[in-house]
């Protein structure tokens, strides 16, 4: 009985994960693209509000995909630790590496492992922070 009792516990916790990442990449959608109209607005330049909307919602979708991983971990190792279920989620987190490192070299221009290792909250903080010291158009 204990162990139906975890099961359904780690399985809730891997949910709630699942649940933080859909959250973060629907409230960083909408924190970009409310932040990217305001630039557009205040500067008249769409160029940086669409850096800033490129930038940060990349780093959202690295943070989301970080989380994710996290989930599955827990999945796999709490609920059902099975060769079967180790080699799905070992081949998940190498596509969702390389998805990251993809993501990584589309915002920023360089490879990940030529630069300063950073998170995706990092990656969206700094376009956020970019976006606010660019000067006006005016």
């Amino acid at each position: 009985m204990s162990e139906t009792v975890y099961t359904q516990a780690m399985t809730t916790v891997a949910m709630v994960f699942e649940a933080i990442a859909a959250a973060v990449l629907l409230i960083g959608l909408l924190f970009f693209s409310v932040s990217s109209l305001l630039q557009w607005v205040r500067i008249r330049n769409g160029q940086s509000a669409y850096r800033l909307m490129r930038q940060g919602f990349g780093g959202v979708l690295l943070l989301s995909l970080e989380i994710l991983v996290a989930g599955d971990l827990i999945r796999t190792v709490a609920v059902a630790p099975t060769l079967d279920n180790v080699i799905v989620l070992g081949i998940i987190v190498l596509i969702r590496t390389f998805l990251s490192f993809s993501l990584e070299i589309e915002i920023d221009g360089v490879p990940p492992w030529r630069k300063a290792l950073v998170s995706g909250a990092i990656v969206a903080a700094n376009a956020q922070r970019k976006a606010n010291t660019e000067p006006s158009a005016s």
